[in-house]
């Protein structure tokens, strides 16, 4: 189950830096800046789609200029610090804005 996760997790983050390309987009500078924040993304979803205790799939993950942006829903309380905490350990995260709803 984990190297099927680990897998898909891969595959996202793939396919988020090839349609990336060098597009500069949503008021960045550099290409560089938007190839970081898609990095972000990936590992933030990857890191996720990895832990046992949050529902990737159920959280939205949108990276600008280092400032990740989670939102969708959690169980409870703890899924959601949990993935704020997996956004604030990923390299280059400058910032964490946690949007995410508890809904039982």
């Amino acid at each position: 189950m984990k190297l099927r996760n680990t897998l898909t997790a891969a595959a996202m983050a793939a396919a988020v830096l090839i349609t990336a390309g060098c597009a500069v987009s949503r008021g960045q500078e550099t290409a560089g800046a938007y190839i970081d924040d898609a990095t972000i993304t990936g590992q933030v979803k990857s890191r996720m789609l990895d832990n046992p205790n949050v529902a990737g799939t159920s959280i939205s993950v949108e990276t600008l200029n280092g400032t990740v942006m989670l939102s969708g829903f959690a169980k409870n309380n703890v899924e959601r610090d949990t993935a704020e905490r997996i956004a604030r350990d990923v390299n280059g995260v400058k910032a964490v804005k946690n949007q995410i709803v508890v809904r039982p």
